[in-house]
């Protein structure tokens, strides 16, 4: 039965420590199995990453279906008051087609999410590397602009517009928003936050062809290859790119950072959306990926299943609880180490750390998932999941659980004198800090 096909994926996603938050597998138009991992649940918004690059892509469709733009117009038509003096060539041979297969002329994203107030900005201000529209190369500041051009085209935030035309007529129910940039204009390329439910509804009208909301042609061809993707390094991303969204071995998908994936494969009718954190493993979206094409995908249409919805909890880290130790500390860090550490103590199963940029305590409960807060920053929510692994050697995961899933993975030796800490994070001002290794002496008595 289907039903065992998704129970060996749900073990096999466990078993390669994939940090799922939650799935939804739909066949022909039918939910058949799906899950929320504890904390998660049903209804929660979701910080979807660059499954936003499609949704800003729908809004263009939109508008070019109406004739407010053509797909061949150069991008700069709509943006001659961000132009400098004597714009270079290429930039002004940029059209909006190449902006949504990612054929840019730039060989990045040029805008600095930490230092441009703008992000739209610097697209038109940069030098170009290259001629546009030959070879891909992934650029979210192509999204980000792509929402700007909605918003002067509609006079609506993309958000706005796609929940008059498109989200309020699917009726979608929970709580959604979009994150913004300095300036104020939803961030085209990543903010875009909604629940598992309401992002697989819309992958279910995308796979019907858009449902009369979205154009049916922008449909067929955003969802088919635009341009090669042969120097990707990862598997499912060498299939090709449409428009904001990829091609994979069987069909298409939205796809987010960490693994936020809609994969639609038209041929068996089938819809898989998931929500994850996988940032700390470098293959955690391919694990998804292979787990689906290989563990479900060849059996829908011959197997069937009761609907049902597992209950799950987010993964944890195994614990040999012999190998603990209740208490060790404090111990002192010398000046400038990479992990900011002034003083670090353990008592019971609370981690107390002075940093360079003050204190945190951090709980954990060992073999099993601690709802806390992010280490001195209580309003930030978060996951622990921790074990010993030998003998005074302590391994612990952090999960951001908010609008920013981030996090750092930390392994503590504690030994009589010395206490040596490495740590590794996932990109995001929230984790600075949190990479490198540095060694304690213990002081007092």
């Amino acid at each position: 039965m289907l039903k065992d096909r998704v129970q060996s994926m749900i073990r096999r996603l466990e078993r390669e420590d994939v940090n799922m938050h939650g799935f939804l597998l739909t066949v022909r138009g039918e939910q058949k199995a799906g899950a929320y991992y504890r904390p998660f649940r049903e209804g929660q918004p979701h910080r979807l990453y660059s499954v936003s690059k499609t949704m800003t892509g729908l809004a263009v469709g939109m508008l070019a279906d109406e004739g407010k733009l053509s797909l061949d117009q150069p991008v700069t038509d709509f943006f001659r008051d961000l132009l400098p003096a004597n714009p270079d060539g290429r930039l002004l041979r940029q059209t909006v087609r190449d902006m949504l297969r990612m054929a840019t002329c730039y060989y990045q994203t040029v805008y600095r999410e930490r230092e441009d107030e703008d992000w739209t900005r610097p697209f038109f201000t940069g030098t170009p590397t290259h001629e546009p529209g030959a070879v891909f190369n992934y650029d979210t500041g192509a999204s980000q602009v792509l929402a700007s051009l909605v918003r002067r085209l509609s006079g609506m935030e993309v958000m706005d517009f796609l929940e008059e035309r498109l989200f309020t007529p699917l009726g979608l129910r929970d709580e959604r928003f979009w994150l913004k940039d300095p300036s104020g204009c939803c961030q085209g390329g990543t903010g875009l936050c909604m629940s598992l439910r309401d992002l697989n509804r819309v992958a279910l009208c995308l796979a019907e062809g858009g449902e009369g909301l979205v154009p049916a042609w922008y449909v067929r061809e955003m969802t088919r290859r635009q341009i090669g993707t042969s120097q990707r390094t990862a598997d499912e991303e060498r299939f090709g790119y449409g428009w904001q969204c990829w091609m994979t071995r069987c069909g298409w998908s939205m796809y987010g950072l960490g693994g936020q994936l809609c994969i639609v494969c038209p041929e068996q009718k089938t819809v898989f959306t998931t929500l994850a954190d996988t940032r700390l493993d470098p293959c955690g979206v391919q694990k998804i990926y292979n787990a689906f094409f290989e563990e479900i995908l060849p059996y829908v249409g011959s197997e069937d299943m009761t609907p049902e919805m597992f209950s799950l909890s987010v993964q944890t880290l195994p614990d040999r609880p012999e190998c603990g130790i209740v208490s060790a500390g404090p111990y002192v860090f010398a000046e400038g180490n990479p992990l900011m550490l002034r003083r670090i103590s353990l008592r019971k199963n609370l981690l107390t750390l002075e940093r360079t940029d003050g204190m945190a305590e951090l709980p954990f409960l060992p073999g099993k998932a601690l709802d806390t807060a992010w280490p001195g920053q209580p309003e930030v929510p978060a996951i622990v999941t921790s074990g010993w692994t030998d003998p005074g050697e302590l391994r612990l995961r952090c999960h951001a659980v908010g609008t920013a899933p981030c996090g750092f993975e930390m392994l503590l030796c504690f030994r009589e004198e010395i206490l040596t800490v490495q740590s590794f994070r996932s990109w995001d001002p929230l984790t600075d800090g949190y990479e490198g290794v540095a060694s304690g002496r213990r002081v007092g008595g």
